[in-house]
């Protein structure tokens, strides 16, 4: 294997969920070389690709689908903040959700649809506005395996305040 197919392999097995730029940020690889890199390192089984909400996250073998889906939202700052609300607290209503998280509850509401589709959150049969984890021990312990980067923060940040504008 090549140092910077293994470097890129060790960096993804290090990084659950890290997506394609920052592979490239981080370990200081042009464009070409990570994509040909990480298209080798996907065929022969080394890491797997998660494709979450735009963005294609990359993993060891070891995480299941519902791990790597988790893991990916748990890389992005609002989703973060969401699970964190509902892993602490137990079930939440996006009113309550978004003045805990001061945004507004459309946001809260799109970000609890997205998290509902990938099975991430459940929305009670009983009183459908409010969420849950729907998993909660297991995504407890992804909560320590995740801790997003400083960029991806700052990108977060962006996106947020442009929908505040918006």
């Amino acid at each position: 294997m090549s140092d910077t197919r293994d470097r890129i392999r060790r960096h993804v097995h290090a990084t659950p969920g890290v997506h394609f730029r920052r592979i490239g940020r981080e370990l200081d690889l042009a464009t070409g070389q990570v994509q040909y890199h990480l298209r080798r390192l996907t065929r022969e089984g080394s890491i797997v690709e998660e494709p979450v909400g735009g963005k294609t996250h990359y993993f060891d073998p070891s995480f299941d689908p519902w791990e790597r889906r988790a893991i990916a939202f748990l890389r992005r700052e609002t989703a973060r903040g969401i699970i964190v609300r509902l892993a602490a607290d137990g079930p939440k209503r996006p009113g309550a959700l978004a003045n805990e998280l001061d945004l507004a509850e459309s946001t809260i509401s799109w970000h609890l649809s997205t998290l509902e589709e990938h099975d991430v959150i459940d929305r009670s049969a009983t009183s459908p506005m409010t969420a849950s984890l729907a998993r909660p021990e297991r995504t407890a312990e992804l909560l320590d395996v995740v801790s997003p980067s400083l960029p991806d923060r700052i990108v977060d940040r962006f996106v947020r305040t442009l929908d505040d504008i918006l």
